[in-house]
């Protein structure tokens, strides 16, 4: 089992920053994949971005030179750094765990990007 607690979401204005964090506890394999999904009302959730144990990013398209994922192996921690956030940000994100052992999810962080 591997819980998983996201933090650091928030109301912000439109171009501003806001940086989450999710902390992952349990059973934490290496060679895992971490990522954040966010779905906002009324929509299916979507990738934003992954990031492997070896540091290796991926991003999509709606956030790509605006956000940036990144992680701290020792700490079992992943975060996820917004820029530039727009209205259409405007969701609740979600950590995710891939690895051995199965996947999980945290319970999301709202994120509010007011115009």
């Amino acid at each position: 089992q591997v819980q998983l607690v996201e933090s650091g979401g928030g109301l912000v204005q439109a171009g501003g920053s806001l940086r989450l964090s999710c902390a992952a506890s349990g059973s934490i394999f290496s060679g895992n994949v971490m990522a954040w999904y966010r779905q906002a009302p009324g929509k299916q959730r979507e990738l934003v971005a992954t990031i492997t144990t070896g540091g290796i990013t991926n991003y999509a398209d709606a956030v790509k030179g605006r956000f940036t994922v990144s992680r701290d192996n020792a700490k079992n921690t992943v975060y996820l750094q917004m820029n530039s956030l727009k209205p259409e940000d405007t969701a609740d994100y979600y950590c995710h765990y891939t690895g051995r052992g199965g996947s999980y999810w945290g319970q999301g962080t709202q994120v509010t990007v007011s115009s």
